[in-house]
C-alpha cells in the first residue's frame, strides 16, 4: 500500500497537489505515521506506517469491528439538524483513526477530504485514542480550484480515553462558492487531553460549525483554538463549547478573528458543572475593512458554586501609532501592517507538537500577503 500511494501522488494534477500542500497534506510516509485521502465520496488512499496506529475508511472499519457501532452516531446525534440527517445515508464515507493503548509516535497522522465535483460530500469520521496513547492529527479539507458550487457535510466523533491525548489541527482551503457545515463532538475521560486547532484564511461561501467537548473525566483538559479570516462575501459562523463535568477539569477557548470584508460570528461557551472546574474564554477580533463585521458571542454558565470561569473579548482595528512606530524603524506601511497582523494571529497553543505548530505557522504565513 505504501508503494502504491507513493506512485499515485506524483501523478496528481499540479493544482490539486498545491491545494493539498496548503492544508498541510504531504502524503510522505517518511514524515507521517498514517495518511488518508478522500476525493468526493471515494477513498483514494488509506495507509498506516507505524505499529499501533490504524487508519482505514469508515465503511471498512464498521465491517471489520462490530464494537465500532457503539461509537458511531454516539456523541453526535443523527437528528441534530437537517445536515446531520443528510449525512446519515449509505453513501457516506470518511476515516477511522485509532491509536492502540500506550502508542506514541513522532510523526502526525494526516487526513485530507477533497471536494472535486459540484455536489455534496458526506463524511463521517471516528477517532479513538485508547488509554495512555497519543494522536497528533493534521486534517486538511479543500475544494478543487475554480469549483463554482458544492457542499461539505462532515461528522467527526472523538473519544479520548484515560490518560490519552489527541491534538487535532484542521486547516480549510475552500473556494468562494462552497458551503461547509461540519458537526463534531468529543468525549474526554479521566486525565485525558483534547487539543483542537481550526484555521480558515481563504474565501468560502459559508462555514457553520460548533464543536462540543464533554470533559467527563476527572482532571481532563480541553484547549480549543481558532484562527479565522473572512474575505469579501464570506460568512464564518463558528465557535466551541466545553462542558466541564469531571472534578478539576479545565477548558480554554481562544479565538483570533479578522474581517477583510466578510462576516464572522465568533462563538464560545463554557459550562462549569463540577467542583473545582476552571474555564477561560478569549475572543479577539481585528477589522481590516469597513464592509465586513465581527460578532463575538462569549457565554459562561456556572452550575456549581466552586467553578472558576472567566472571559475576555475585544474587537478593533490596527492602531495607526503602531504602524507609525514600525515605519520609523524602517518598515514600509505594508510591511508594518503585515507584522502587526502576524503578531495578532500568533496564538500560543499549549501541548502542540513541533510538526503541527510548523503547519499552523505556514498557513498563517501564506495568508499574510492577502491581508495587506
Amino acid at each position: 500500500m505504501c508503494e502504491e500511494m507513493s506512485e499515485r501522488i506524483p501523478r496528481l494534477e499540479k493544482d490539486i497537489k498545491d491545494k493539498l500542500e496548503k492544508v498541510g497534506i504531504e502524503m510522505d510516509k517518511d514524515k507521517r505515521s498514517a495518511t488518508f485521502l478522500q476525493v468526493d465520496q471515494d477513498v483514494e488512499t488509506s495507509s498506516s506506517f507505524e505499529p499501533g496506529i490504524e487508519m482505514i475508511g469508515i465503511k471498512q472499519a464498521l465491517e471489520k469491528y462490530d464494537w465500532l457501532h457503539d461509537y458511531y452516531w454516539n456523541v453526535v446525534s443523527r437528528d441534530k439538524d437537517e445536515y446531520t440527517k443528510q449525512v446519515d445515508v449509505e453513501d457516506v464515507n470518511g476515516y477511522f483513526i485509532r491509536s492502540l493503548p500506550g502508542t506514541k509516535v513522532d510523526f502526525p497522522v494526516e487526513a485530507c477530504l477533497y471536494l472535486k465535483s459540484p455536489k455534496s460530500q458526506k463524511v463521517h469520521n471516528v477517532i479513538i485514542a485508547e488509554e495512555g496513547s497519543e494522536l497528533n492529527i493534521i486534517s486538511g479539507c479543500a475544494s478543487h480550484p475554480g469549483l463554482t458550487a458544492g457542499m461539505h457535510l462532515g461528522i467527526s466523533e472523538f473519544y479520548i480515553k484515560k490518560n490519552a491525548k489527541i491534538s487535532f489541527t484542521m486547516i480549510h482551503n475552500w473556494e468562494d462558492h462552497i458551503e461547509v457545515r461540519p458537526r463534531s463532538a468529543a468525549i474526554v475521560e479521566e486525565s485525558g487531553t483534547f487539543i483542537s486547532n481550526y484555521i480558515i484564511m481563504n474565501p468560502v461561501k459559508i462555514v457553520q460549525s460548533y464543536p462540543t467537548v464533554h470533559l467527563n473525566g476527572d482532571n481532563s483538559t480541553a484547549i480549543m483554538s481558532s484562527v479565522l479570516v473572512a474575505m469579501d462575501n464570506s460568512v464564518i459562523d463558528t465557535g466551541s463549547r466545553i462542558i466541564l463535568k469531571g472534578e478539576n477539569s479545565s477548558g480554554e477557548i481562544i479565538s483570533r478573528a479578522i474581517s477583510k470584508g466578510g462576516i464572522i460570528y465568533s462563538r464560545g461557551d463554557i459550562v462549569g458543572e463540577s467542583s473545582s472546574a476552571k474555564g477561560h474564554l478569549e475572543c479577539m477580533g481585528m477589522m481590516l475593512s469597513d464592509n465586513g463585521s465581527i460578532i463575538a458571542v462569549p457565554e459562561l454558565q456556572a452550575k456549581n458554586q466552586n467553578v472558576d470561569l472567566s472571559h475576555e473579548a475585544a474587537i478593533g482595528k490596527i492602531a495607526e501609532e503602531e504602524i507609525f512606530y514600525l515605519m520609523s524603524r524602517g518598515f514600509t506601511r505594508d510591511e508594518a501592517t503585515a507584522a502587526i497582523v502576524r503578531g495578532f494571529l500568533d496564538i500560543e497553543i499549549k501541548g502542540l507538537s513541533p510538526a503541527l505548530k510548523k503547519k499552523i505557522d505556514e498557513a498563517i504565513n501564506m495568508a499574510e500577503k492577502e491581508l495587506v
